[in-house]
């Protein structure tokens, strides 16, 4: 199955462009992601993501730990993105994501990482948080075109997105990696400050697979098209896992991929959260590995190495 971009048919047609001028204006009074913020970001005024115009960057490198059809035999080319539109309290990239670390850059110079990565061999560009850079994101993406960029998008992000946004990435996008952070609207905002999550990422999520449909991978297992989602598992049950499973399994097709992570362990502000100031326990992954034995999933990402999670406790 040969690899043919998404993007390169609207760029070839003109559209890209006039979705990168569409998306630049959402900057104005920004309304790019759900948290609304009435500041003009082309001013340099900030809001939640404390971003205005510049690109924030953590890193850009091969990155050989995603799920098997990113990461490939080649690895993913992986663009970490500073700031977020989510505030959660047990980040462990805190001092990206929220601290205002990171290099600045314009969309010249992303769109040379870009194009460095896909010398280096990835199978895709994976663009980690990248919800309140989409305007920055199409403008070094069309340079990136002009210079030969060729290898699929992944959009990796919390799964807190506006209909609107993810619509000038139809037809940009070949595989969405969002979160299913929360079942409950009450944890979401108390630990990461994000209003209505729950109501926001069901949309988001039935928009991603109406625009890509499910995990579709090459004859080497590579991922070119198609949705997966990421769920963390959380200590005392904080995610609502049951729910957050149960629901993929209702609204969307089986044939999409799922990720269900065990790594929590508590970092930032976490510690002084008596619900999160612990790891995983081991039987907590387990009881979810039982929930999916009933679940239709096709394409499952598992991290059974529970050795690793904190065995003290059948709490």
């Amino acid at each position: 199955m040969a690899t043919h971009p998404s993007y390169l048919a609207l760029y070839e047609t003109g559209v890209l462009a006039e979705r990168a001028d569409a998306a630049w204006e959402l900057l104005r009074g920004c309304t790019v992601c759900p948290q609304n913020c009435p500041r003009d970001r082309t001013r340099g005024l900030t809001g939640a993501c404390h971003s205005g115009t510049e690109i924030i960057i953590g890193s850009w490198n091969v990155h050989r730990r995603e799920e098997p059809p990113i990461s490939g035999t080649r690895g993913a080319g992986t663009i970490f993105f500073g700031g977020c539109q989510a505030r959660c309290s047990y980040c462990q990239n805190f001092w990206l994501s929220q601290q205002g670390q990171g290099l600045r850059v314009g969309p010249e110079r992303l769109a040379e990482m870009m194009l460095s990565l896909q010398r280096k061999g990835c199978h895709n560009l994976d663009l980690v948080t990248p919800t309140h850079f989409v305007p920055q994101i199409l403008k070094a993406l069309l340079i990136a075109i002009e210079k030969g960029l060729r290898i699929p998008l992944v959009y990796n992000c919390a799964g807190y997105e506006h209909i609107h946004t993810l619509q000038l990435l139809d037809g940009v996008v070949d595989i969405y990696l969002p979160d299913a952070k929360y079942s409950d609207n009450k944890n979401a905002l108390r630990t990461s400050k994000m209003h209505h999550y729950v109501e926001y990422n069901h949309a988001t999520l039935q928009e991603m697979y109406r625009q890509v449909g499910g995990l579709v991978v090459d004859e080497q297992g590579i991922a070119v098209r198609g949705l997966i989602v990421r769920h963390l598992v959380m200590p005392n049950d904080h995610a609502g896992t049951r729910a957050v499973l149960t629901w993929l399994a209702e609204h969307l097709g089986p044939d999409i991929g799922l990720s269900v992570m065990d790594q929590y362990f508590p970092a930032f502000k976490a510690f002084n959260d008596p619900d999160l100031s612990r790891r995983l326990h081991w039987r907590e992954y387990r009881e979810v590995l039982e929930v999916l034995d009933d679940l239709p999933f096709e394409n499952l990402f598992l991290q059974e190495d529970i050795a690793e999670l904190d065995p003290s406790s059948d709490i």
